[in-house]
């Protein structure tokens, strides 16, 4: 202690202090308080004096000498600061580390709410596993709530938007679930003048709290009436022209009053939003036409009729998105409504011509993804078209599961489109090959088949009507023409003709295979034809 009290009265040792530190001893020699004693206290008085016990205050105004506690806290405080110092410094060059590797961190990816798709469709399509595993821009999910417009009830909100109830029966139990949908896909009809099936109010619902869809909103309560839907395609001929354009004839009567003009009979009649092959009646002279005239009163809606074309085949055009496929229904079970009954389904070549049919009548309403064009190819050689049906048409021919692929996709891309404002652009529409199957090895054969072979048609004439489709047999893709000898040119241009079966089936086999196994594959295929078409 005596050591340090020398080594601190050193004046050179003071001086190279740092300011701030040990003021006390800094200011120099202070003088001492008056004591009883004017000597300073031993050490060995100090020694001796309790520690407990602080020195005494002196009465004395000066200040009092340096104490051996007043020195060993100047001494803390310079450690306390040093300390304090280093802390700062530490502290420092940590946060200079956390902000160098901050950047170099990966993001927290943001997790997004899956967006809710509302098919409403019936049950015998499962639509969500045409969703499941697709992502909106690789990133957000969907979630589809499938239903009927029977099974749905709804309230729109100028601004909340629109919310869904759902109260259907899955498996034999009742499920009720709440949601508000992001996109609709609309597969079922809005109308029908079936009493209970009028459910044009859900669509407004649905407009009115700004759900997005496919086809539009706008055009699917446009399509809730045929005769709206005509005049529309009537602007259509009118701009076209006849043979662009063949529109059939049609006369608008909006109640049973007017129906006093005779026509040119036979002629169809139909009663109010007729489709589906209902509330249509073929007149075949004046008298039955006053007793439909009586009918129409009796169900006091409007009616049209349009001549009565003998037919030798219908026509069906469909685009879906870009894609096109044209098909050839004929009737076997001798009705007059080709969709009604037994028939054969034929997919043909799609031209010009009914690519042109079909763009055209896509472009009403504002525009349509999914529509399909029906026509009439007449006996005497002329098509007469008669409906355009929205994205409620039915699917068709042995390309079901693409097509509903190809919704899928289509709605996927509309929907990126207007949630998440990415275009996604579509894929380009091949143009379409002649449908006309290629010559295949062994052809010679087919003049020698039987009549009742050549007279089933092409590889794409379908089943019947009511034909199960476990019952029917798929065949493979249209290969491409190819021109071998002069037997290629003998071949009818497009696809309208009966064919040999023989032919037909072959066409399904592969390029490798060898002569005995196609001659097999032939008689297998034969056999589950004649099954398919003969079940009945």
């Amino acid at each position: 202690m005596n050591y340090l009290r020398r080594r601190l009265s050193d004046s050179s040792f003071v001086a190279n202090l740092p300011n701030g530190y040990m003021m006390d001893l800094q200011s120099g020699p202070r003088p001492n308080p008056p004591s009883s004693t004017s000597n300073p206290a031993s050490p060995a008085t100090e020694r001796r004096t309790p520690p407990s016990l602080p020195p005494q205050a002196p009465a004395s105004s000066s200040a009092p000498a340096p104490t051996p506690g007043g020195f060993l806290s100047s001494f803390s405080s310079v450690v306390k600061t040093a300390q304090l110092a280093q802390n700062a410094a530490a502290a420092a060059k940590a946060s200079a580390a956390v902000a160098e590797a901050a950047p170099a961190a990966p993001a927290k990816p943001v997790i997004r709410k899956p967006k809710i798709l509302l098919v409403i469709d019936d049950l015998h399509t499962d639509w969500a596993k045409y969703f499941r595993g697709k992502k909106l821009n690789g990133e957000c999910d969907i979630r589809v709530e499938q239903a009927e417009f029977s099974e749905i009830n709804l309230a729109s909100y100028m601004n909340t938007g629109c919310m869904i109830d759902m109260q259907a029966i899955r498996g034999g139990t009742k499920v009720v679930r709440s949601f508000k949908p992001d996109f609709v896909l609309i597969r079922q009809h809005a109308y029908s003048m079936t009493p209970g099936e009028d459910f044009r109010s859900l669509v407004i619902g649905l407009q009115y709290g700004g759900v997005a869809s496919i086809n539009s909103l706008l055009s699917i309560y446009n399509f809730c009436s045929k005769p709206w839907v005509f005049s529309h395609m009537i602007e259509l001929y009118h701009s076209l022209g006849p043979e662009k354009f063949p529109l059939n004839e049609q006369t608008f009567y909006p109640n049973h009053t007017q129906m006093v003009t005779t026509p040119t009979f036979p002629v169809v009649v139909k009663m109010g939003h007729a489709h589906a092959g209902i509330g249509k009646i073929k007149v075949e002279n004046e008298l039955d036409f006053q007793d439909i005239t009586s009918v129409v009163a009796l169900a006091r809606i409007y009616a049209t009729s349009e001549p009565y074309i003998l037919s030798k085949y219908d026509i069906r055009i469909q685009k879906i998105g870009n894609n096109y496929k044209a098909y050839m229904r004929t009737s076997i079970s001798g009705n007059w409504k080709a969709n009604t009954g037994s028939a054969m389904l034929e997919q043909i070549a799609m031209t010009d011509r009914y690519r042109a049919w079909v763009d055209s009548c896509a472009e009403m309403f504002g525009g349509l993804d999914i529509c399909a064009v029906k026509a009439v190819h007449g006996k005497d050689g002329n098509d007469y078209i008669i409906e355009v049906m929205d994205s409620s048409m039915p699917l068709i021919g042995e390309h079901v599961e693409e097509d509903r692929q190809l919704i899928t996709d289509l709605v996927i891309n509309k929907m990126c489109s207007v949630l998440l404002g990415i275009n996604t652009p579509q894929p380009i529409a091949v143009k379409p090959q002649t449908t006309q199957p290629r010559r295949a090895q062994g052809g010679h054969h087919s003049g020698s088949s039987s009549p009742s072979q050549s007279a089933q048609g092409s590889p794409q004439r379908a089943r019947s009507a009511n034909t199960s489709p476990s019952q029917a047999f798929q065949p493979g893709p249209i290969p491409p023409p190819v021109a071998t000898g002069p037997c290629s040119q003998k071949q009818p241009p497009q696809l309208n003709k009966s064919q040999s079966l023989t032919n037909t089936f072959t066409e399904t086999l592969k390029g490798n295979a060898t002569d005995d196994e196609a001659k097999a594959e032939t008689i297998r295929s034969l056999r589950q034809s004649f099954a398919s078409l003969f079940s009945d």
